[in-house]
Order: C-alpha cells, then structure tokens, then sequence
C-alpha cells in the first residue's frame, strides 16, 4: 500500500498508508496527522489541508485545477510557487504491492489557519 510521509513543521514525521485513489488530505484526516484540518471536507474551498510537495515527487501528480488554483492564493502559509498543493487534490496513486510506486512525501506548513 503506498505510503505518505509527512514533515511537520515542528520537525515531527507520520507516515501513514493509504489505498490507491484516496486523498492525501482523507489519509491524514483517518490517521489523526496533526497540521491538516481539511475543514471543507476536500471539496477545494478551504485552504486548510495546504501542503508542500517534496520535490522528487512533483511530476508524479495531477495538474492543478482552477479551483485549487485560486484557493492556493488564499493559504495561511505563504504559497510556494512550485511545491504548494491541497492536499485534498492529490490523490494517492501507485498500486496495493510494497515496492513504493505511489508513495509520497510532503512538508506541512506551520499554520492553516
């Protein structure tokens, strides 16, 4: 099952399994990761569950969508140009075998609100 680690701010790491297909955003949520709020339950309205992508993984991921588009202008972190995403828009790819497709790695920022 692919595997999402992720950086805290404070310097702490969870990682956390999640199927193929899920959002990074849900798989935190499930699993208690502190730094995602996914207050608008992942439908892009919120900014709350904003990430930054670790380089090595962004050509891994989908496009960003208009309506992630406009709401990354509207974190409580400032936006990175080329690693900030919701996470609630990233699915989890890669396939249910442990050799690693589909893992990914992300640094929370310090606040999301």
């Amino acid at each position: 099952m692919p595997k999402i680690t992720f950086h805290r701010h404070d310097g702490g790491v969870d990682i956390v399994a999640a199927a193929p297909g899920t959002s990074v955003m849900r798989a935190a949520v499930t699993h208690g990761v502190p730094g995602i709020v996914g207050e608008c339950g992942g439908q892009a309205m919120c900014a709350t569950c904003h990430v930054y992508v670790r380089p090595e993984y962004l050509d891994d991921l989908p496009d960003i969508g208009p309506d992630e588009e406009e709401m990354l202008d509207c974190t409580a972190a400032p936006r990175d140009p080329e690693r900030s995403r919701l996470s609630c828009q990233l699915p989890v790819g890669g396939d249910d075998d442990d050799d690693g497709s589909g893992d990914l790695a992300v640094d929370l920022p310090e606040s999301q609100v």
